[in-house]
């Protein structure tokens, strides 16, 4: 049985082959998930079985205080990978790093299938471990993406951020006013653990793509009422949205939307089930809420990368 570190799985992987990768797994049966939550939310572990390929668990601490300690992330992890013919372990691989990969790249394909064609200024919103890497997935997605925006709430995290990406050779600038910079973007990403709506539907343009990461739990909201009245909504995974997301649930139960103004998830847009874009003018609302089966088309690819997989 093989391990696979963060090393090699940063060596392995790039955003445009994992989001190919996500793509194409998406035109496969849907595989089976479920989440289990013990320790008070310090524990938990999310499964995936892709009947008759591989079967999954990644299993995953959650200690937020850790980002104060500074010395290790909030959420860590290991992947496990089974045999899903005889059942044989595979791989055991770094789970926290598979989790920023296919997080950045669930991101990435919403954006290739929802966000318009040549938008040139993308607004991140959050300065965490997670920035970066959303920019450079969104960038695979759509090249044309030149400008960069970073606000966080502590500034100098933002000032960090647009640091290294401007040693990389990306135009970036960290920006004090969110609103501002929401009216001057054409692609939102945001990713913070915020329980107040950071994105003002108000401040939203016609034509342009948002696209919401960090809210995982019904307190968390990244959006408000009003982003997801004026905007046509997908999730990735529809059974993952529903499951106690705030930024689907909220506008909800607040009367902004129905359930059946969500107009699919990954699976309807690749399948072609559902129109993405139908608009020039269209707002897009993606919510990434993850699961399972994503490590797991992650760690296939990371597994046929690396010659572990006959």
């Amino acid at each position: 049985m093989r391990f696979v570190n963060a090393e090699e799985i940063r060596r392995t992987l790039t955003f445009p082959a994992l989001i190919d990768a996500l793509e194409a797994a998406h035109k496969r049966p849907k595989m089976e998930i479920q989440d289990a939550f013990l320790g008070g939310g310090h524990y938990f572990v999310r499964h995936a079985v892709d009947s008759g390929r591989f079967m999954a668990s990644k299993l995953i601490t959650s200690f937020p205080d850790n980002l104060q300690r500074g010395k290790l992330p909030a959420v860590q992890a290991v992947c496990v990978i089974f045999d899903g013919t005889d059942g044989h372990p595979l791989a055991v691989l770094d789970g926290t790093e598979v989790t920023y990969w296919r997080t950045a790249a669930d991101s990435g394909l919403g954006a290739r299938l929802l966000a318009p064609a040549e938008p040139q200024t993308l607004l991140v919103v959050g300065a965490g471990e997670m920035s970066s890497r959303l920019v450079h997935s969104h960038r695979a997605a759509r090249p044309s993406l030149e400008r960069v925006m970073i606000w966080n709430r502590t500034p100098e995290r933002a000032e960090k951020v647009v640091a290294s990406l401007i040693r990389e050779g990306i135009d970036a600038e960290a920006v004090q006013d969110l609103d501002a910079a929401t009216r001057d973007a054409d692609v939102i990403t945001t990713c913070t653990r915020s329980r107040d709506p950071l994105i003002k539907g108000a401040n939203l343009r016609p034509g342009m793509h948002l696209d919401l990461v960090g809210g995982y739990n019904p307190e968390t909201r990244e959006a408000d009422d009003e982003a997801a009245r004026r905007a046509v909504i997908f999730t990735d995974r529809r059974e993952s949205a529903f499951d106690g997301v705030g930024d689907i649930l909220g506008p909800i139960e607040n009367g902004a939307i129905r359930a059946s103004d969500v107009q699919g998830d990954l699976y309807d847009l690749v399948a072609g089930r559902v129109a993405g874009r139908r608009s020039p003018s269209d707002i897009t609302f993606f919510k990434n809420a993850g699961g399972g089966h994503l490590d797991l088309m992650t760690a296939e690819l990371v597994l046929r990368r690396i010659g572990a997989l006959a």
